[in-house]
């Protein structure tokens, strides 16, 4: 049974389901048919985490950071956070008919500032992305790591506590990936709280220090990312193989060895949380 004291985030018992039409029709007409993108899920994140989120295409990944960031509502269970996310994702709005400068200002002002603060403060967050010349240029004329440093330099402007990064850091070359985690690190020794989701366990050892494995919508594990990352490739590698028996020695290996907490919140820290 784990209490949580002084939480940044809470998941308790948490389940995802859309809907989806079905082919299949009854008396009354199409039947409604229910597709499960999360499973009831717990964990607790604290401050000066950096959290690994392991996991294939369709685990359950992406779901799990828009709950988070409060895009989404739970179909069951209960979020709670310290203060309000910021989510980074590959499909974060940017306008492409406008330059990186402009796009800049309007991201802040989508994050909160106020204008003069985004006025104050648009130039260094676009010089921030380390593209040159081409924040005076359309950003439909960028490639896709100009388009996610400029992303990452917008969300993570105002220093956020909570930190959520959706895919994988392609924000380009080395030195802008080393430039991006030291931004990250900052954050963590301010007591903040970073999540990356990623299906590549090396970014994941690369920048967190703890994992969650997400697999159909299912932790299967969450531990320090040295064993959590292991159990990953192990199962990636009979995936990659197309051994289905190790695959699956790999899945029920992991799942019989996680116990899902159970979480107390005192009344104290349910009213510090949102």
């Amino acid at each position: 049974m784990l209490s949580s004291n002084d939480p940044t985030v809470v998941v308790r018992n948490v389940s995802k389901r859309y809907k989806a039409n079905s082919k299949e029709s009854n008396s009354r007409g199409k039947r409604s048919k229910y597709v499960e993108a999360l499973k009831p899920i717990s964990f607790v994140a604290h401050a000066g985490e950096s959290i690994g989120v392991l996991g294939r295409n369709g685990s359950g990944k992406s779901t799990l950071m828009n709950l988070i960031a409060g895009n989404e509502a739970p179909s069951e269970g209960q979020i709670f956070v310290s203060e309000r996310p910021t989510l980074l994702s590959v499909g974060a709005a940017l306008r492409n008919n406008l330059s990186g400068l402009d796009n800049a200002k309007l991201g802040l002002l989508a994050q909160g500032f106020s204008r003069q603060e985004a006025k104050r403060q648009f130039r260094e967050v676009a010089d921030w992305a380390d593209i040159g010349e081409a924040v005076n240029r359309a950003l439909e004329t960028y490639s896709s790591g100009m388009k996610a440093r400029l992303k990452f330099s917008i969300a993570t402007a105002g220093s956020p506590g909570i930190l959520l990064v959706d895919e994988a850091l392609a924000t380009g070359d080395a030195a802008f990936n080393a430039k991006a985690a030291d931004r990250m690190n900052g954050f963590l020794d301010q007591a903040g709280t970073v999540f990356i989701v990623s299906h590549s366990s090396s970014t994941i050892r690369k920048h967190c220090n703890r994992a969650l494995w997400l697999h159909q919508g299912e932790i299967l594990a969450d531990s320090d990312v040295d064993s959590v990352s292991s159990m990953y490739r192990r199962w990636s590698r009979a995936i990659s193989e197309r051994n289905s028996k190790k695959a699956r020695q790999a899945i029920n290996h992991a799942r019989n060895s996680y116990i899902s907490p159970k979480i107390l919140l005192d009344s104290e820290a349910a009213a510090r949380l949102g």
